[in-house]
């Protein structure tokens, strides 16, 4: 092992990378693994996926089954080579079903990992400079996943998956004017024709992975080039890193966490079944499985076009069917664009270039967290309904009103959830400055020489205290008039004027964050002389009074200086 160090480190300089990587410091926060989720996913993928390849015959040639092969129910049906190969992997193969199902569950955990950690990253802000441009990959890492999981799903050449091509075959066909071209070159010809299961092939096991490595490795580089990025606390700033090096620490940990990810994979596909083939048959145009749902995170599109009514327009002799343009090729347009601009959009209405590299509180920049929860509630709605039939059949439900529900939530449901989640983080930074300034409510009421009446509040310590008032206050950005001084129009007055307008959409209601003065002013105790002892300074509420604090009064539990809200007083107006 020396001599082999030593000549990676004399010929491809290994010890100097080594020592960097293994200094690097990783801060400790439990939503972190949220991404090596996805990692060790991927990895389990690619494990499988090999085994897999081995067994799998990516033609549509037409076979029979044999007559002495399991299961019965497939014996002497006609069938696509690629349907017979998944047959024979998953009931001849030793371990064969085992990795099925375990690819298949790691490719639903994979796509959960990642939208995870995406929106982890977008409700605290991780997108800010410098990593806006790690944000775009891993968005296209997203977008990756859903290629990969789309065309895996189809390769069985099963009834289900048969009708997602017929589905994607559509919504090809519903391009204007070029639609039929793009059917026919993905097809090879008139649907299904005979080479879209070699061409997914291709796709799913090479094109594809190779994108995602290329990608989760540049992602990977730039989180370690930007450094990673931090929860707000005492002593983090965006000039330092908290938490532990590299090696050994986060090694072990990360390595150990592989094994659990792999683990949990292993007892899923052993003791959960999923997309038993069998069950559906050998892909035939004319049926169509009843209650069919794809994966879960495709079903956004089943329930888009369940949505979407029959709507047709003809312009200049050529169809734009919409009720398949719309909910195929518009809705995802505008979910994936604005989630993959957001970071650039935000910049424009904060006009911030500095450099974030601890993160937000998510009640702290409420039109984000609002945003975020809006998309969510968006995607929410429409995966509810790729299911209509279900709800209806399991609930005893007309599915005509359940549709009209879920057309009506599509444009009302993200709005509200929008503005309760907006009002909510303002109410929570309301909390947060009360707590700030004036501590946790004990409960214990003091009667005071003076007659009035107050509560004792218990101070935050100071980790409690950071947390609540280390975010910057974010106003609305302020612009040059429209005019100079000499009457003269100002050029770019136009432009600066929609950022304002955006800037006031972000930051116009908001909490102002408490100051140091104020803190100094709340928390201020001084002593002056008395009959009985010390007589104190003390704020309570919006009122400051001059009293005399006897000992007696003091819980023991609570320090003498713990601000004070006054409950009741005979003579507030005087």
């Amino acid at each position: 092992m020396r001599a082999t160090a030593d000549y990676l480190d004399s010929n491809v300089g290994a010890g100097k990378a080594v020592k960097f990587l293994a200094r690097k410091i990783f801060p400790e926060h439990w939503s972190f693994l949220l991404g090596e989720i996805a990692l060790w996913s991927f990895v389990v993928l690619v494990l499988t996926g090999i085994f897999l390849t081995m067994f799998f015959e990516p033609s549509m040639q037409h076979v029979t089954y044999p007559e002495d092969a399991l299961p019965a129910s497939m014996q002497g049906v006609g069938m696509s080579a690629a349907f017979a190969s998944t047959l024979h992997l998953s009931f001849e193969v030793k371990g064969g079903l085992l990795m099925r199902q375990m690819h298949h569950w790691a490719a639903l955990l994979f796509m959960g990992g990642i939208v995870v950690h995406m929106f982890r990253v977008f409700f605290t802000g991780a997108f800010r400079k410098p990593r806006q441009v790690n944000w775009l990959v891993g968005f296209t890492l997203l977008i990756m996943g859903l290629l990969a999981g789309f065309s895996g799903y189809s390769l069985p050449d099963d009834v289900l998956s048969g009708n997602g091509l017929r589905i994607a075959d559509g919504v090809a066909r519903a391009i204007p004017i070029i639609g039929s071209y793009v059917s026919y070159g993905l097809f090879g010809g008139e649907f299904p024709g005979m080479d879209i299961i070699p061409r997914l092939f291709t796709v799913h096991i090479l094109l594809i992975p190779g994108l995602i490595i290329a990608l989760v490795t540049v992602h990977l580089i730039l989180m370690v080039v930007h450094k990673h990025t931090q929860y707000p606390g005492p002593g983090r700033s965006d000039n330092n890193v908290v938490g532990y090096p590299a090696f050994p620490v986060y090694v072990a940990k990360m390595a150990g966490f592989f094994f659990i990810v792999f683990g949990f994979l292993a007892l899923m596909g052993t003791f959960m079944s999923i997309n038993n083939v069998w069950n559906y048959g050998p892909y035939d145009p004319s049926p169509v499985s009843a209650g069919a749902q794809p994966d879960w995170y495709m079903l956004f599109l089943e329930g888009s076009l369940r949505l979407m009514p029959g709507w047709e327009v003809v312009i200049g002799g050529y169809t734009l069917p919409l009720n398949i343009l719309i909910p195929g090729v518009v809705v995802p347009g505008i979910l994936f664009g604005l989630l993959a601009l957001y970071p650039f959009i935000e910049a424009a209405a904060t006009h911030d270039k500095r450099e974030h590299h601890v993160l937000d509180r998510p009640r702290n920049v409420p039109v984000r967290t609002g945003i975020g929860v809006a998309i969510l509630t968006e995607f929410l709605i429409l995966v509810a309904a790729g299911s209509n039939d279900l709800i209806a059949t399991h609930f005893h439900l007309s599915i005509n009103d359940i549709t009209w529900t879920f057309r009506v939530l599509f444009f009302v449901g993200p709005v509200i959830a929008f503005i309760i989640t907006k009002r909510a983080c303002l109410a929570l930074q309301r909390r947060d400055r009360e707590l700030a300034l004036h501590g946790y409510e004990t409960g214990r009421v003091v009667q005071l020489p003076n007659g009035a009446f107050m509560e004792v509040h218990k101070p935050l310590d100071e980790y409690e205290r950071w947390i609540l008032v280390a975010h910057e206050p974010r106003r609305p950005i302020e612009i040059e008039p429209a005019t100079d001084r000499n009457g003269v129009d100002r050029p770019g007055y136009k432009k600066d004027l929609r950022r304002h307008k955006l800037s006031r959409f972000f930051y116009e209601d908001r909490v102002e964050p408490v100051t140091p003065s104020e803190l100094v002013a709340v928390h201020h105790v001084g002593e002056i002389e008395g009959d009985d002892g010390p007589a104190r300074h003390v704020r309570g509420g919006g009122l400051e009074v001059e009293l005399e604090a006897p000992r007696e009064h003091h819980d023991p539990g609570i320090p003498a200086s713990s601000s004070v809200a006054v409950l009741s007083r005979s003579s507030q107006n005087d």
